[in-house]
């Protein structure tokens, strides 16, 4: 079964393979998470829900047995949600350029596929209230350390450098990444006095060059985590695909979708600055 329904457009093989390139493309360039998280998956869309499991201390899944029957304490499951936007492709556009041949703009293609990679990003990042979906920087459990002024002094790179602190204290070594909001990212855009060095570039060789930002971040917000997979990953089911909707007023409606969730699986692994 083409869970897709691409049987039902009337599209060439030729056209589909435009799509699913300009999907791939803009989404490999707007994606912020992916790239300092480990991917598990894909496993297929018939994936629903996955175990997250804690690797904290104390925490951690056993088996228990009794009277001949057994089963995995302390496991969770959570479900992965979709996500998706739409967007449609006007049937006379589609003539148009199969018949003289022109190139179709499918700039409706990368707005929907830029769309939903914001909404994965503020999946993994702000998690979703509404659904109880955690986020890197709203989980129950993580650290928190009061920012100091970005905008003066050394005061990034102190705060930077106390955050890996707080992570190694606990025993939580690896890939350290720096997440900041655009704001935050830009007020480490400054020669520190007396040294002629951004002050991005000296946090940047603390943390082997991983600084990422991302808008869906909003203004004032960073955090330090250590990206390595026993401490966190994102789960997915479906990667991102374009599917076939319907014909609507003759013109042809899509959606691009994915399933994906964010697994933490030790929060002492996050510092979040407040």
């Amino acid at each position: 079964m083409d869970y897709l329904s691409r049987e039902s457009a009337p599209f060439s093989a030729d056209l589909w393979k435009k799509i699913d390139d300009t999907v791939v493309d803009t989404a490999s360039r707007v994606l912020v998470g992916r790239r300092f998280l480990n991917i598990f998956g894909p496993l297929g869309v018939g994936m629903q829900s996955i175990n997250l499991d804690s690797t904290d201390i104390g925490k951690s899944v056993q088996e228990e047995t009794a009277g001949g029957i057994s089963r995995i304490g302390r496991r969770k499951y959570e479900e992965i949600p979709l996500l998706y936007n739409d967007f449609t492709l006007l049937w006379r556009d589609i003539e148009n350029s199969e018949k003289f041949d022109y190139p179709l703009d499918l700039s409706p293609v990368i707005a929907a596929a830029e769309t939903c990679a914001r909404k994965e990003d503020k999946l993994i990042f702000l998690g979703d209230e509404s659904f109880g979906y955690e986020g890197i920087f709203n989980a129950v459990g993580i650290n928190k350390m009061e920012k100091s002024d970005w905008k003066s002094g050394e005061n990034p790179f102190s705060d930077v450098a106390s955050a890996v602190k707080i992570l190694t204290e606990q025993g939580i070594y690896g890939k350290y990444v720096l997440v900041v909001s655009p704001d935050l990212y830009l007020q480490m855009q400054r020669i520190q006095p007396g040294t002629g060095v951004l002050e991005v570039d000296r946090i940047s060789k603390l943390l082997d060059g991983n600084i990422f930002t991302s808008p869906v971040l909003g203004t004032d917000k960073g955090a330090l985590l250590c990206s390595e997979p026993n401490y966190m990953d994102i789960a997915i089911g479906q990667d991102m695909a374009t599917a076939y909707l319907e014909l609507k007023d003759l013109n042809h409606v899509l959606r691009v979708l994915e399933t994906a969730l964010l697994r933490i699986k030790n929060k002492k692994s996050i510092v979040v600055f407040e």
